[in-house]
């Protein structure tokens, strides 16, 4: 197989590359890597591949469709899964138009380049092609404490720039495969984690915050509820989507497990307060400070994915509390990772302290 990934230097998208790449026995005969380097993509989430005959980098943005179709016809691509978004809610609030610009315009030229493509495909090729777009959970709105998990059905009911952004492709992505027939998928997933997690994040945040001795920021009362999904359990799901998954189908991956966030910020103080304790003996949950909420800032988000497990047998490898565990000892262990991209790309003007 031949694929080719968008956004594949960004925080999913390459523990996505990463896992496809390193797993024994992998199919992959190249990957092809097209990224714009925004402020997310860091090329060095993946700079230990660059000797990798497999893979191939190429920065451009999704929506030139003149890049995009040569990358598709020079490396014979089978595939095209879709990580490329603009996607952090507070960004979007302040500045809405490059969400759309790259999450509607982008996705929607990718769309067009991906179907000139497929249509001229040998019928065997074309028959096995397939489109996969990675969407969120945020598309669906918000839930009541008592409400049931999204699910595939559930409404859209976007209440941020952002989500709307998003909803906005998914309904592309749909459309596309209703009018032309090319073969999509979409998957809409639940809060990730996990390594390489771009530094204005919650978890990300809260861990490198803590170890310098920051504010620990919360929004509101701090009871907003995500089901968190560890970043390689939602890696592997999207690669058996691909896979396995039927044709102009959605499919939600969810990490079945509910949290509020102040929790998740509890939890951080006390796995650190083990690992790497402050100097003067207190827990770090003493750094937690309550800030303003965040504008219709969404109450609760919970992913029913029992389609995914009942047809493709999926289930999340990570417990929330392995994960977590996993996610602050790769940050204690790469502080350096996170001090370069806060050096150099990213000035905390606003901080991203709800997810």
């Amino acid at each position: 197989m031949n694929l080719l990934v968008t956004g594949g230097c960004g925080f999913i998208g390459s523990n996505f590359v990463r896992q496809r790449l390193f797993e024994p026995g992998s199919p992959l005969q190249r990957l092809v890597n097209l990224d714009a380097l925004t402020y997310a993509g860091n090329p060095a989430n993946l700079a230990d591949l660059a000797a990798d005959p497999r893979y191939v980098f190429a920065q451009g943005d999704i929506g030139d469709a003149t890049l995009v179709a040569r990358l598709l016809d020079e490396h014979a691509i089978d595939a095209v899964v879709n990580f490329a978004a603009e996607s952090h809610v507070d960004r979007s609030i302040d500045s809405p138009e490059p969400f759309v610009q790259t999450n509607v315009v982008g996705t929607l030229r990718l769309l067009n380049a991906a179907r000139l493509y497929w249509t001229q495909l040998p019928a065997a090729r074309k028959g096995a092609f397939r489109f996969l777009h990675v969407s969120t959970d945020e598309v669906y709105g918000t839930l009541a404490p008592s409400d049931p998990a999204f699910t595939e059905e559930t409404p859209y009911a976007p209440n941020s720039p952002y989500a709307a952004s998003k909803a906005a492709s998914d309904h592309l992505v749909r459309a596309y495969q209703h009018t032309y027939g090319l073969p999509t998928l979409t998957t809409n997933c639940s809060n990730n984690y996990g390594p390489y997690h771009f530094p204005e994040k919650l978890i990300p945040l809260v861990i490198l915050n803590a170890l310098e001795g920051k504010p620990l920021p919360v929004y509101g009362d701090g009871l907003q509820v995500r089901d968190w999904l560890y970043v390689e359990d939602h890696a592997a799901a999207i690669w058996l989507v691909l896979q396995r998954g039927r044709v102009g189908e959605t499919y939600n991956i969810g990490g079945l497990n509910e949290q509020p966030n102040i929790e998740i910020v509890r939890a951080i103080c006390r796995l650190l307060d083990r690992k790497s304790p402050r100097t003067d003996g207190k827990s770090y949950a003493s750094q937690i400070t309550h800030v303003t909420d965040r504008p219709g800032h969404d109450r609760r988000y919970a992913i029913d994915c029992t389609k995914l497990q009942c047809e493709l047998g999926w289930a999340p490898r990570e417990s929330f509390a392995t994960g977590i565990e996993k996610t602050v000892d790769w940050y204690l262990a790469r502080r350096d990772w996170a001090a370069d991209i806060t050096a150099k790309k990213y000035s905390r003007q606003r901080l991203g302290v709800g997810a």
